[in-house]
């Protein structure tokens, strides 16, 4: 399987210059193959690729880029056709394929297979045509790297992504299932009674982003006070981007550590969104990042060895998980689930994760345990207490969470 590795580099001003300069030759070598296809539409991925050895000949400036990266130019350019292609399929009303017009519109140096060598000792960064960049090498990489792209994102950080090939490496089994209900004032409320706690850091955030975002609007667009104010508002965002995926991972290794399956609602985000009259709790979905979370699973499970199973989405909320009866006018208001056939009553996300757990095994109907509910995890007290550690190892066997040293497990509505 291949795996991506992201590590920060630090290059020096001069290198800075360098990277840029293969950047805009790279832009121009994909807007001149484009062209040509454009021009000439039989032209083939073999066609185009020997245009840029004999436009070598013609321009020597393609001369300071390296050549495997001239020739994933060419890969980037037959990538985005074949997208463009697959989504006229789909029904989609595209156009035609854009040029790259200015600078900030080509992003990525590929090093594919040669052009690139890690320094272990120095910790440096070896690319040729360009030099050596100080790394930042913060985990050790398992596997055989394959290639290397370079990037500078709209903070004015660079950073590495390395392409490695990995043996997966399956995770000792633990014979546990869990059926996971996504929401909004928990994160997660799963089959097992934790309810992990939603940080919502939009929320946390919304002020900042407001106050300057107010104060970029009375610059001048174009001058050095508009982009100073813009490049903060960008650092506001990146911030706000790097605490989601922080949670995100450490939530889903947790899941992924201890559980051999893993069962959610196949939700499509989209129409939720684009049917939901509240903006408030629109922006709680979007910030929520529900789908991202659902990918972190499926891509950690297939190194793991574990198993994510998604499920239709009808009816888990509505669903008595004791009885099997349909409560057709619950309201999303109402948080506590109440079955009028068999007086079942629960917190209305425990009863969906129960439901969406029977619907993942296949079974019709399965009398829930009477046990408590719920123990709300906060965000503050997982991070304090280090319960998603990268490292954890499985915990075992019954309900809930290890323990840490000041760690509090809260008890909430239980089932009766």
């Amino acid at each position: 399987m291949i795996r991506t590795y992201k590590f920060r580099i630090y290059p020096s001003k001069s290198i800075q210059r360098t990277i840029e300069e293969h950047l805009n030759i790279c832009r121009y070598l994909y807007n001149y193959l484009l062209e040509q296809k454009t021009k000439n539409p039989k032209l083939n991925k073999m066609d185009t690729q020997k245009l840029i050895t004999e436009h070598k000949r013609e321009n020597p400036e393609l001369k300071k880029v390296h050549s495997k990266v001239l020739q994933m130019v060419n890969n980037k350019l037959w990538g985005n056709l074949k997208a463009l292609g697959e989504l006229k399929k789909n029904g989609f009303k595209v156009g035609k394929l854009r040029f790259k017009s200015s600078k900030n519109h080509y992003k990525t140096l590929e090093y594919n297979q040669s052009g690139f060598k890690i320094d272990y000792n120095t910790k440096k960064l070896k690319l040729s045509k360009i030099g050596e960049i100080p790394i930042v090498l913060h985990r050790n990489i398992k596997g055989e790297v394959k290639g290397v792209i370079i990037k500078k994102e709209p903070t004015g950080k660079w950073f590495a992504f390395f392409q490695v090939e990995e043996e997966p490496k399956p995770l000792p089994k633990t014979n546990k299932v869990v059926g996971i209900d996504l929401g909004i004032d928990g994160y997660t409320i799963d089959s097992d009674g934790n309810k992990f706690e939603n940080p919502k850091f939009i929320d946390k955030t919304l002020d900042k982003i407001k106050r300057v975002q107010k104060n970029l609007s009375r610059k001048v667009k174009g001058s050095n006070n508009y982009k100073k104010t813009k490049l903060k508002l960008i650092k506001v965002y990146d911030k706000l981007n790097n605490q989601k995926n922080d949670f995100l991972h450490k939530l889903s290794r947790y899941y992924i550590n201890n559980y051999d399956k893993i069962i959610l609602e196949d939700l499509n985000i989209k129409s939720m969104v684009e049917n939901g009259k509240c903006k408030t709790l629109n922006r709680h979905i979007l910030d929520g990042s529900w789908r991202k979370f659902i990918n972190l699973l499926l891509y950690k499970a297939e190194g793991a060895g574990r198993e994510v199973i998604l499920v239709n989405p009808h009816y888990t909320s509505k669903k008595c998980s004791n009885c099997g009866h349909v409560v057709k006018d619950l309201k999303l208001s109402d948080r506590i689930f109440f079955c009028p056939v068999c007086g079942w009553k629960i917190d209305r996300d425990y009863n969906a994760s129960l439901n969406i757990l029977k619907s993942g095994l296949g079974e019709s109907v399965v009398p829930a345990e009477r046990k408590p509910l719920l123990q709300t995890i906060s965000y503050k007290e997982v991070v304090l207490g280090q319960v998603f550690s990268m490292n954890q190892e499985a915990l075992p066997e019954g309900r809930g969470l290890r323990k840490p040293k000041g760690f509090r497990l809260t008890p909430s509505v239980r089932a009766e």
